[in-house]
């Protein structure tokens, strides 16, 4: 009988390892007693580790929990945090419990368990993000590209951080506000931009903006900027509430000037931007409306919209202010359609807006992925390089899709480097061929640089290169082209 039950344990752990989830829960059901039933869980538990939990196929995340529990409940981003809804079912008598449920091949999702009446991170999951409330676990399923500008790189130069606790008469309190200065700005008398962002120490702790800040001045996609970090002391009240205008007048009356009169800031509107999340998105969007003379830019995520923000767009003439607006498909559910009724008002009157829906929640680990995007947005890089006499003298790129993809192990690479045409100040051509320092690299989908492809000057031309993927796994890779002026990546699978 030992004999047969171990037959039986090891036909079944190569079968369902190639097969899926629920040929795998069906050969549990299905299996003659309570020991096999356990040794397939086992055996899959192990093979899953190996791949990732939760267990992915497809559009399907499985959720898997081993516990001695009554009822197990998924909790998170996907159900509005609900602690009800999302039931994990016992698999027969064994003590795995599980939840299969279908999303986006994009989806990026924080979630808990609730473990009779306890909620706990997943403990098979080692993926976490930082939230609020404390850690999350994180799905991320297949196609989601995790941001690498988020880290802390040794090797680019940072910049400064500096803390002044700050009274304001406006509203009778106190705070630590922090400003980032970036890396050149001692070497420079240069004046720079400015982004002031809301819950600014939560912008900082939780979502990494200063490093998203080196990476982006290191990397020569955006204009260095001067970054103020403003805490809230009574948040709903501040952001959406009844101090709406007391803070308006400690921002532009007190904090700026006392900014100004330390730093080195650009002070045409243009040049300054004000970000915020949820309600403080809702205060980032006041302080552009109310005034466009101080903020020329705003960002707001996952926003929260009062009406005399959406109203006062819609009867007023157009501002000069561009707008960011993002907003996550498994957001909160009354924020969505005010966004969106917020993204139609700005179309209908002509304003410049960059807007994006996410397959992603209310939560850090979304918004912190996005910043890049307005900072690029609002502080795109001009070439410092280009004097008066040599206008648009800066070589385009193209990077192609890799081929074959799928592939294992060897892919191939193409980018072209076109041709540039410098034209002097009287708008003369003249024929060039500028060589330009240019980057290959291959990350994986955590951002972690695995691999440098080119790292030469170039020549305008077409190049073609091979990526060999023998030493590593299966999986979604970043490959990634940069040079001075540009930056662009695309992803490739490996599938052994």
């Amino acid at each position: 009988m030992k004999i047969f039950f171990l037959s039986l344990f090891i036909y079944t752990t190569v079968s369902y390892s190639q097969t899926n989830f629920q040929q795998f829960v069906n050969a549990v059901n299905s299996a003659a007693n309570d020991s096999v039933k356990n040794k397939l869980v086992d055996s899959f538990i192990v093979h899953a580790r190996t791949v990732g939990i939760p267990y992915i196929e497809g559009n399907t995340a499985n959720f898997l929990l081993r516990a001695s529990a009554t009822n197990v409940y998924l909790s998170g981003d996907m159900n509005g945090w609900a602690s009800s809804s999302d039931k994990l079912q016992r698999l027969s008598t064994t003590n795995l419990f599980y939840l299969s449920k279908n999303y986006e091949p994009d989806a990026r999702l924080d979630y808990k368990f609730i473990r009779d009446g306890t909620w706990i991170l997943d403990p098979e999951n080692p993926k976490t993000c930082s939230g609020g409330f404390g850690p999350n676990s994180e799905l991320a399923m297949p196609n989601y590209i995790q941001p690498p500008e988020i880290k802390y790189y040794s090797d680019i130069p940072h910049g400064t951080l500096k803390d002044t606790t700050f009274f304001s008469t406006n509203l009778g309190n106190s705070r630590t506000v922090r400003v980032y200065l970036p890396p050149n700005y001692s070497a420079t008398s240069d004046s720079f931009p400015m982004i002031l962002f809301h819950d600014g120490l939560e912008y900082q702790s939780l979502a990494s903006a200063h490093n998203i800040l080196d990476y982006l001045i290191s990397q020569n996609q955006i204009e260095p900027v001067i970054a103020v970090f403003v805490p809230p002391v009574n948040r709903t009240p501040e952001y959406a509430g009844n101090q709406m205008n007391a803070f308006t007048n400690f921002i532009v009356n007190e904090l700026l000037p006392y900014i100004d009169s330390r730093y080195r800031t650009k002070q045409s509107p243009k040049y300054r931007a004000t970000a915020g999340a949820s309600n403080g998105g809702n205060i980032a969007l006041w302080l552009g409306y109310q005034k466009p003379d101080v903020f020329g830019n705003v960002a707001a995520q996952s926003s929260n919209v009062i009406s005399s923000i959406s109203n006062g767009l819609q009867n007023s003439q157009k501002l000069n202010l561009k707008f960011y607006l993002d907003i996550g498909t498994y957001d909160i559910s009354q924020l969505i359609p005010m966004v969106r009724n917020l993204k139609t008002i700005l179309d209908n009157k002509g304003y410049e807006i960059f807007y994006r829906e996410y397959h992603e929640g209310h939560s850090w680990g979304n918004w912190r992925a996005h910043i890049d995007d307005y900072l690029k947005f609002f502080f795109p890089k001009t070439s410092t390089d280009v004097k008066e006499k040599n206008i648009n003298s800066i070589n385009r790129f193209e990077l192609h899709q890799n081929f074959p993809n799928p592939f294992n192990p060897i892919t191939k690479i193409k980018f072209s480097i076109l041709k540039c045409e410098v034209r002097n100040a009287d708008r003369s051509s003249l024929n060039t061929e500028n060589s330009q320092f240019v980057t290959l690299k291959v990350y994986d989908v955590l951002g972690q640089e695995l691999e440098t492809i080119v790292n030469e000057e170039k020549l305008p031309g077409e190049y073609e290169v091979i990526f060999d993927s023998t030493n590593y796994p299966s999986g979604i890779y970043v490959y990634r082209l940069s040079s001075e002026n540009f930056s662009a990546s695309k992803k490739m699978i490996v599938m052994k």
